[in-house]
């Protein structure tokens, strides 16, 4: 029997080709006499414009062309409205070159395309804009107050969207609650900053029609599908192509942005390559960002501890415009109460336009907003009923034998009912309690205490719907002259370790190692059906149409065999890349099968002559394939989830302030994580641990300040602030594993986990070492040391 590849520790098949520096990334791509972008942006968030001359950049050597408004014939429209949904009255999407007035700094006015990057920014540099100055409201409470300035000036009050949900009976427990909690907490805007910031090449062969885009983007087949009606050309003349991808975490999933609709235009137009590579400070002032959004939760309990009843209501900063609908505050609405028993939910939200980067998912996408408004609320809850704050949380959790668990009347952002479908909820929380050692951390407390240390124990539990469809697809095909195994879906990779975890799934079933598994994705050439990489959905989705489309294939592949070995398919086994019969030495490599299974009339090597119409084994009383026979070893397959699938976990740390400098130590950090089986437990734990140093960014560094004026003062990696490896502690992440029963391989998403409940972790954390002192709640996150040095000259100290 060969090795069961699926929960192995396989290392990552794309590693060695990225650490011996030969990866493609966009601007690796080779594109002869290609021409290059920069663009001209508002430096105003709102702004009206009276005129723009580009007439000295126009004659600047090197300018090939200049694009405004008015030269993009029909691009000049506003771009897609992504997710639409009633909720929004008064959806308002970006035009890839502004027209009229701008709406936030960084808005991109003019194209600039030269013979070089340095050429076109001169130029740029070199547009005349006569801009009249429109007054901003940055504050999104205000943003709703009657009178605010408009970041649109047929949009009412700013509100973009306004969305209720109700589960239970919420009013009737609030009348029956023996008592009540209530915070507000805010989660401030963050940025992806991937490392690889977005880029975008386009070439057209005008002789064939056919355009091809390499583009960092998390969709590409979206992005092919787009372009291809924005250009009126059939799918089939547009590839589109996502190389290599350095991160995207959210914010290479959106389309269109400008560049991606004006570098193929430049280059249908001007009949040569043309590419745009964003630059750090682009990144920060033009693509997408998230977060922000303030809570104010209620939670109706009894004196036992259990909440029989929550309202929150909230605020969603939505940006200057709201391209991806409402997905962000959706999923934060119906995260809202966690892994807990809550019958009863009322669930509000008003999506706010301020004159700021539009707002798109960034990794965690609402649930770390609300995983910090419930855990807050459920610390609060237990220190005013006197409960230790594990118990208070085991009171609530979802048992074991309440699973599926629906919330009735919450949709989730697929459009499908919140039904928590598997888990160990209470374990999880134990095992968190006994690793981080809770039992013995009060005696540690008091003992750091009375040596002038401040310890505190910080705590969270959260939940990640996974999986979302609508669908992905597979086709696997094994090579009639090497073997190896050729594996296609829709998605595109950005350092996931997609190509060896659908490895894995393939070498279970067709007995190869997971390294003679090709993974090509990414290429609307190899693989044109399907949705894009986003919601921690690649292994759900792709994962089980790859595995469906397997079991076809390993099918093929034994009834083949057994009639080229004459025995019977029961008496088949694959291993080591070969049908062996069981218990002898006879076998038949699976290159052979495939060859075999291609009826030929040219015999191109030995192999292939067993394939030719007077080789013996070539039938001679019927046609060679059979009527719905197809040639060769392959298929094709699709999943479509039922509904979503539901991750969860319990985060615990000790943390360590120092009051005089308002410092944060994390002295240990415990993660419990169950994302159903494992395909790769090394990859699952890199998941996990990238994203928990990402929620630390955000729980403690990563703030995106935006000024009075709109201007964003630390659009640089020099001011916004991201933890080093220094700042990252040896985390202890140990796994459950309870199955999906939605879906064959059990498997749920992984890929926003790490960084949900961070955030509230710290917080707890920091509260408790600072309680001696009276120091209030903190119920903001990121918590910098001024917060920290406020809060305890609040308490007097």
């Amino acid at each position: 029997m060969s090795t069961r590849m699926f929960g192995a520790r396989v290392e990552r098949n794309v590693d060695p080709k990225l650490l011996r520096g030969e990866g493609a990334f966009v601007d690796d791509i080779p594109l002869p006499e290609a021409l290059h972008v920069a663009f001209l942006r508002s430096p105003h968030a709102r702004a009206r414009m009276r005129g723009l001359d580009a007439a000295a950049a126009m004659r600047h050597p090197g300018v090939v062309a200049i694009y405004t408004c008015d030269d993009i014939g029909a691009l000049d429209v506003e771009m897609p409205l992504l997710i639409p949904h009633p909720s929004m009255t008064n959806p308002q999407t970006q035009r890839p070159l502004a027209r009229g007035d701008v709406h936030y700094v960084g808005q991109t006015i003019a194209m600039v395309v030269a013979v070089d990057r340095y050429t076109a920014e001169d130029a740029a540099a070199m547009i005349e804009v006569d801009y009249d100055p429109l007054p901003v409201e940055m504050d999104l409470e205000k943003a709703l107050l009657d009178g605010a300035p408009p970041v649109h000036a047929a949009v009412p009050n700013n509100l973009a969207a306004h969305f209720v949900q109700t589960s239970g009976d919420p009013e009737g427990a609030f009348r029956g609650a023996e008592h009540v909690t209530r915070i507000t907490v805010q989660v401030d805007r963050s940025t992806a900053a991937p490392m690889e910031c977005r880029a975008v090449a386009a070439r057209w062969d005008a002789v064939s029609g056919e355009l091809t885009v390499w583009d960092g983007t998390q969709a590409p087949i979206s992005v092919r599908g787009g372009l291809a009606s924005v250009f009126q050309l059939d799918e089939d003349k547009v590839r589109v192509i996502a190389p290599d991808v350095g991160g995207g975490f959210g914010q290479k999933v959106l389309l269109f942005y400008p560049d991606e609709l004006l570098v193929p235009m430049a280059a249908m137009r001007l009949g040569r390559p043309v590419k745009y590579i964003e630059d750090r400070r682009e990144n920060f002032i033009g693509s997408s960002q998230e977060r922000t959004q303030i809570h104010t939760i209620e939670l109706a309990a009894l004196k036992t501890g259990e909440v029989i009843g929550l309202r929150d209501v909230f605020l969603h900063d939505t940006g200057a415009f709201i391209p991806y609908g409402i997905a962000v505050a959706q999923v934060a609405s119906t995260s809202i109460a966690g892994p807990y028993r809550i019958p009863n939910i009322f669930v509000e939200f008003k999506a706010v336009y301020t004159p700021t980067v539009q707002v798109t998912p960034y990794r965690g996408c609402g649930r770390p907003q609300a995983c910090f408004a419930i855990e807050r609320a459920m610390d609060q809850l237990a220190e005013e009923l006197g409960l230790d704050r594990f118990e208070i949380r085991r009171r609530n959790l979802i048992g074991e034998n309440q699973f599926p668990y629906e919330r009735e009347g919450l949709l989730f952002a697929d459009g499908l009912k919140v039904t928590l479908d598997s888990g160990q909820y209470a374990r999880a929380l134990g095992m968190a309690a006994a690793e981080v050692g809770a039992g013995d951390f009060t005696a540690a407390q008091a003992k750091a205490l009375s040596e002038g240390r401040y310890l505190g124990l910080g705590l969270a539990c959260y939940v990640e719907g996974t999986g979302l469809g609508p669908y992905e697809g597979g086709h696997v095909k094994i090579h009639p002259i090497t073997g190896k195994v050729y594996v296609n879906t829709g998605l595109s990779n950005q350092g996931q370790g997609h190509d060896t975890v659908f490895a894995q799934i393939v070498a279970d079933q067709l007995g190869v190692s997971p390294q003679d598994v090709i993974v090509v994705e990414g290429d609307t050439k190899a693989f044109d059906w399907g949705v894009a990489t986003f919601a921690s959905r690649a292994a759900v989705v792709s994962g089980n149409a790859i595995h469906k489309t397997a079991i076809t294939v390993r099918n093929k592949v034994l009834q083949a065999a057994a009639n080229m070995l004459d025995v019977d398919i029961d008496s088949i086994e694959l291993r080591d890349s070969a049908a062996w019969v069981k218990g002898s030495n006879r076998f038949v490599p699976l290159a052979a099968i495939a060859t075999a299974s291609n009826p030929l009339r040219y015999a191109f090597n030995k192999a292939a002559q067993a394939a030719t119409q007077f080789a013996p084994a070539s039938k001679h009383d019927g046609p060679p394939l059979a009527e719905g026979q197809a040639p060769g070893l392959e298929a094709t397959d699709y999943y479509s989830p039922s509904q979503s699938t539901w991750a969860y976990g319990v985060h615990a740390a000790i943390i360590e302030v120092d009051p005089g400098l308002c410092t944060v130590k994390i002295r240990k950090y415990v993660c419990i994580h169950d994302c159903g089986n494992m395909i790769n437990p090394m990859i699952v734990e890199g998941q996990v641990l990238g994203g928990i140093a990402q929620g630390i960014g955000g729980a403690l560094y990563e703030h995106l300040d935006y000024q009075p004026d709109g201007n964003l003062a630390n659009a640089s990696l020099m001011d916004f602030l991201v933890p080093y490896a220094t700042e990252i502690p040896n985390i202890s992440i140990l796994h459950l594993e309870t199955p999906s029963p939605l879906n064959p391989l059990g498997v749920k998403g992984v890929g926003e986990a790490g960084c949900i409940a961070v955030g509230a972790v710290i917080a707890s954390g920091v509260e408790d070492a600072l309680r001696s002192l009276g120091a209030p709640k903190f119920h903001h996150v990121p918590l910098s040391p001024d917060m920290i040095s406020g809060a305890l000259a609040q308490a007097g100290h």
